[in-house]
Protein backbone atom coordinates (compact mmCIF):
# COMPACT_ATOMS: atom_id res chain seq x y z
CA UNK A 1 0.00 0.00 0.00
CA UNK A 2 2.44 2.63 0.81
CA UNK A 3 4.19 1.56 -2.61
CA UNK A 4 1.32 2.67 -4.48
CA UNK A 5 1.01 6.03 -2.08
CA UNK A 6 4.12 7.17 -3.11
CA UNK A 7 3.62 6.58 -6.80
CA UNK A 8 0.59 8.70 -6.55
CA UNK A 9 2.77 11.42 -4.36
CA UNK A 10 5.09 11.23 -6.97
CA UNK A 11 2.59 12.23 -9.84
CA UNK A 12 1.42 15.55 -8.49
CA UNK A 13 0.73 18.21 -11.10
CA UNK A 14 0.39 21.85 -9.77
CA UNK A 15 -2.70 22.59 -12.03
CA UNK A 16 -4.64 19.79 -10.68
CA UNK A 17 -3.49 20.52 -7.10
CA UNK A 18 -5.14 24.11 -7.69
CA UNK A 19 -8.08 22.91 -9.41
CA UNK A 20 -8.98 19.97 -6.86
CA UNK A 21 -8.48 22.57 -3.53
CA UNK A 22 -10.82 24.84 -5.35
CA UNK A 23 -13.06 22.74 -5.36
CA UNK A 24 -12.99 21.57 -2.17
CA UNK A 25 -10.10 19.22 -1.94
CA UNK A 26 -8.06 19.41 1.32
CA UNK A 27 -5.73 16.04 2.11
CA UNK A 28 -4.70 15.56 -2.07
CA UNK A 29 -1.76 15.12 -4.24
CA UNK A 30 -3.06 16.61 -6.82
CA UNK A 31 -2.81 13.64 -9.16
CA UNK A 32 -4.85 13.79 -12.36
CA UNK A 33 -7.76 11.17 -12.90
CA UNK A 34 -6.01 9.76 -15.95
CA UNK A 35 -2.84 8.80 -13.74
CA UNK A 36 -4.75 7.24 -11.27
CA UNK A 37 -6.46 5.26 -13.45
CA UNK A 38 -2.95 3.91 -15.12
CA UNK A 39 -1.95 2.90 -11.65
CA UNK A 40 -5.17 0.95 -11.46
CA UNK A 41 -4.51 -1.05 -14.51
CA UNK A 42 -1.31 -2.58 -13.26
CA UNK A 43 -2.86 -3.32 -9.65
CA UNK A 44 -4.49 -6.65 -8.79
CA UNK A 45 -8.29 -6.27 -7.77
CA UNK A 46 -8.56 -6.63 -3.56
CA UNK A 47 -10.75 -5.07 -1.18
CA UNK A 48 -8.40 -4.94 1.78
CA UNK A 49 -5.88 -3.04 -0.10
CA UNK A 50 -8.94 -0.83 -1.39
CA UNK A 51 -9.68 -0.20 2.51
CA UNK A 52 -6.28 0.75 3.28
CA UNK A 53 -5.92 3.13 1.21
CA UNK A 54 -9.10 4.37 1.43
CA UNK A 55 -8.84 4.81 4.87
CA UNK A 56 -5.62 7.23 4.67
CA UNK A 57 -8.34 9.64 3.20
CA UNK A 58 -6.56 11.50 0.10
CA UNK A 59 -8.63 11.69 -2.29
CA UNK A 60 -6.10 10.42 -5.03
CA UNK A 61 -5.83 6.84 -2.56
CA UNK A 62 -9.53 6.93 -2.16
CA UNK A 63 -10.14 7.33 -6.00
CA UNK A 64 -7.47 4.81 -6.94
CA UNK A 65 -9.43 2.10 -3.93
CA UNK A 66 -12.71 2.62 -6.17
CA UNK A 67 -10.71 1.06 -8.93
CA UNK A 68 -9.35 -1.74 -7.47
CA UNK A 69 -11.73 -3.19 -5.50
CA UNK A 70 -14.68 -5.49 -5.90
CA UNK A 71 -17.65 -3.52 -5.01
CA UNK A 72 -20.20 -6.41 -4.57
CA UNK A 73 -17.75 -7.91 -2.37
CA UNK A 74 -17.90 -4.97 0.51
CA UNK A 75 -20.72 -5.28 3.56
CA UNK A 76 -22.97 -2.64 3.71
CA UNK A 77 -21.06 -1.92 7.18
CA UNK A 78 -17.87 -1.56 4.90
CA UNK A 79 -20.08 1.15 2.39
CA UNK A 80 -21.49 2.73 5.78
CA UNK A 81 -17.51 4.05 6.65
CA UNK A 82 -16.61 4.71 3.16
CA UNK A 83 -19.42 7.04 2.40
CA UNK A 84 -18.72 8.56 5.72
CA UNK A 85 -15.13 9.34 4.85
CA UNK A 86 -15.47 11.13 1.30
CA UNK A 87 -14.25 14.81 1.65
CA UNK A 88 -14.34 15.68 -2.01
CA UNK A 89 -16.97 15.62 -4.53
CA UNK A 90 -14.66 13.63 -7.05
CA UNK A 91 -14.59 10.79 -4.77
CA UNK A 92 -18.30 11.31 -4.30
CA UNK A 93 -18.92 10.71 -7.72
CA UNK A 94 -16.59 7.40 -8.12
CA UNK A 95 -18.41 6.11 -5.12
CA UNK A 96 -21.12 5.99 -6.94
CA UNK A 97 -20.00 5.34 -10.21
CA UNK A 98 -17.96 2.43 -9.43
CA UNK A 99 -18.94 1.26 -6.11
CA UNK A 100 -22.21 1.67 -5.89
CA UNK A 101 -23.49 1.35 -9.51
CA UNK A 102 -24.00 -2.64 -9.74
CA UNK A 103 -24.81 -3.36 -6.17
CA UNK A 104 -28.34 -4.98 -5.77
CA UNK A 105 -28.62 -3.36 -2.02
CA UNK A 106 -29.37 0.26 -3.16
CA UNK A 107 -32.47 0.75 -1.72
CA UNK A 108 -31.36 -0.64 1.94
CA UNK A 109 -28.63 1.87 1.75
CA UNK A 110 -30.82 4.50 0.01
CA UNK A 111 -33.23 4.01 3.01
CA UNK A 112 -30.10 3.66 5.95
CA UNK A 113 -27.87 7.46 4.16
CA UNK A 114 -31.24 9.23 3.51
CA UNK A 115 -31.31 9.64 7.62
CA UNK A 116 -28.05 10.31 8.32
CA UNK A 117 -26.90 13.61 8.82
CA UNK A 118 -23.49 12.87 7.67
CA UNK A 119 -23.23 15.03 4.51
CA UNK A 120 -21.88 12.41 1.99
CA UNK A 121 -23.82 10.27 3.05
CA UNK A 122 -26.91 12.25 2.44
CA UNK A 123 -25.55 13.22 -1.30
CA UNK A 124 -25.07 9.61 -2.07
CA UNK A 125 -28.84 8.93 -0.63
CA UNK A 126 -30.32 11.24 -3.28
CA UNK A 127 -28.04 10.30 -6.27
CA UNK A 128 -29.26 6.85 -5.47
CA UNK A 129 -33.50 7.76 -5.57
CA UNK A 130 -32.41 10.26 -9.05
CA UNK A 131 -31.53 6.65 -10.17
CA UNK A 132 -33.99 4.80 -8.76
CA UNK A 133 -36.99 7.95 -10.24
CA UNK A 134 -35.42 7.50 -13.73
CA UNK A 135 -35.55 3.65 -13.98
CA UNK A 136 -38.72 4.05 -12.26
CA UNK A 137 -37.64 1.40 -9.97
CA UNK A 138 -39.89 0.79 -6.69
CA UNK A 139 -42.87 2.99 -5.72
CA UNK A 140 -41.80 6.37 -4.28
CA UNK A 141 -44.30 9.05 -2.68
CA UNK A 142 -43.44 11.36 -5.44
CA UNK A 143 -45.38 14.47 -3.68
CA UNK A 144 -44.04 13.83 -0.34
CA UNK A 145 -39.86 14.13 -2.36
CA UNK A 146 -41.12 16.89 -4.17
CA UNK A 147 -42.19 18.93 -1.03
CA UNK A 148 -39.39 17.34 1.23
CA UNK A 149 -36.98 18.83 -1.78
CA UNK A 150 -39.12 22.53 -1.62
CA UNK A 151 -38.00 22.35 2.30
CA UNK A 152 -34.57 21.25 1.97
CA UNK A 153 -32.80 21.98 -0.70
CA UNK A 154 -32.70 25.92 -0.62
CA UNK A 155 -30.77 25.12 2.84
CA UNK A 156 -28.72 21.70 2.25
CA UNK A 157 -25.12 22.13 1.94
CA UNK A 158 -24.26 22.52 -1.52
CA UNK A 159 -22.77 18.59 -1.65
CA UNK A 160 -26.46 17.78 -1.04
CA UNK A 161 -27.74 20.11 -3.15
CA UNK A 162 -26.17 19.28 -6.14
CA UNK A 163 -28.07 15.59 -6.33
CA UNK A 164 -31.43 16.76 -4.66
CA UNK A 165 -31.47 18.93 -7.51
CA UNK A 166 -30.84 15.94 -9.89
CA UNK A 167 -33.46 14.24 -7.78
CA UNK A 168 -35.42 17.41 -9.01
CA UNK A 169 -34.81 17.08 -12.30
CA UNK A 170 -35.25 13.30 -12.82
CA UNK A 171 -38.94 13.83 -11.86
CA UNK A 172 -39.50 16.73 -14.09
CA UNK A 173 -38.33 14.69 -17.19
CA UNK A 174 -39.47 11.50 -16.28
CA UNK A 175 -43.16 11.98 -15.06
CA UNK A 176 -45.02 14.55 -17.00
CA UNK A 177 -47.61 14.83 -14.48
CA UNK A 178 -45.26 16.40 -11.90
CA UNK A 179 -43.82 18.08 -14.68
CA UNK A 180 -44.89 21.65 -14.11
CA UNK A 181 -44.45 21.80 -10.60
CA UNK A 182 -41.12 20.17 -10.84
CA UNK A 183 -40.26 23.20 -13.33
CA UNK A 184 -41.87 25.59 -10.82
CA UNK A 185 -39.97 24.67 -7.68
CA UNK A 186 -37.04 25.17 -9.70
CA UNK A 187 -37.88 28.91 -10.80
CA UNK A 188 -39.06 29.53 -7.56
CA UNK A 189 -35.52 28.61 -5.73
CA UNK A 190 -33.22 29.41 -8.65
CA UNK A 191 -30.81 27.08 -7.96
CA UNK A 192 -28.00 27.29 -10.62
CA UNK A 193 -29.83 29.63 -12.27
CA UNK A 194 -26.67 31.28 -13.31
CA UNK A 195 -24.40 28.52 -13.43
CA UNK A 196 -21.47 28.55 -16.02
CA UNK A 197 -21.77 25.81 -18.68
CA UNK A 198 -19.86 25.00 -21.34
CA UNK A 199 -20.98 25.15 -24.79
CA UNK A 200 -22.96 21.68 -25.88
CA UNK A 201 -23.64 21.21 -21.89
CA UNK A 202 -26.69 21.39 -20.24
CA UNK A 203 -27.45 23.32 -17.35
CA UNK A 204 -27.95 22.18 -14.22
CA UNK A 205 -30.92 24.87 -13.51
CA UNK A 206 -33.54 22.67 -12.85
CA UNK A 207 -36.43 24.17 -15.66
CA UNK A 208 -33.67 24.55 -18.25
CA UNK A 209 -32.54 21.14 -17.44
CA UNK A 210 -36.17 19.16 -17.37
CA UNK A 211 -37.15 21.05 -20.53
CA UNK A 212 -33.92 20.65 -22.65
CA UNK A 213 -33.92 16.82 -21.82
CA UNK A 214 -37.84 16.26 -23.14
CA UNK A 215 -37.11 17.71 -25.93
CA UNK A 216 -34.22 15.37 -26.61
CA UNK A 217 -35.95 12.27 -25.78
CA UNK A 218 -38.74 13.33 -28.05
CA UNK A 219 -36.80 13.34 -31.05
CA UNK A 220 -35.08 10.22 -29.68
CA UNK A 221 -38.51 8.63 -29.63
Amino acid sequence: MQELLHSLESLRNETTYAHNTKYGATKQYGVKLGDIRKIANSVRKDNATALLLWNTGIAEAQLLGTLISKPKEFTEDELDNMVQTIHFSQVADWFQAYILKDRTDKLSLYKRWIEYENTWAQRAAWSLLSGFLTRKEYDFDLDKILADISDMLPTAVPEVQWTMNGTLAQIGIHYPTLRQRAINLGENMGLYRDYPVSKGCTSPFAPIWIEEMVKRNAKDS
